[in-house]
């Protein structure tokens, strides 16, 4: 149960354009120049953009797995608990975000590679 950093690197970098680099200090990925997600806490908090009506719907939903911190609370991110997500929701959760920022041409391929 839980991610470690490799489980992360490897559902994250899955998709199509994303690369890594730092944000603030830590490991971030990104699409182009878009800010996907990024670690904090240790490796142990995954900072996820999402939708703000979504990432409410999630934290009443699932508390144990995604929160907030009161600096996060006006911007489209979650944070995401390591220790209890399991691997095929970061990834399901990663791919809807990394939707929401690639090219359509992006995409496309993903989409077409299956």
């Amino acid at each position: 149960m839980g991610l470690d950093l490799s489980a992360v690197r490897r559902i994250i970098l899955a998709l199509p354009g994303v690369v890594e680099g730092k944000a603030y200090g830590t490991i971030a990925f990104r699409v182009g120049k878009t800010f996907l997600a990024r670690l904090r806490d240790e490796d142990s908090v995954l900072v996820l953009k999402m939708d703000m009506n979504e990432r409410d719907m999630l934290i009443e939903a699932e508390p144990a797995i995604f929160f907030l911190t009161e600096h996060y609370r006006a911007y489209p991110y979650i944070l995401v608990r390591l220790a209890t997500c399991e691997p095929e929701r970061l990834a399901r959760l990663a791919e809807r975000t990394w939707r929401a920022v690639a090219s359509t041409k992006l995409q496309a391929a993903h989409d077409k590679a299956g």
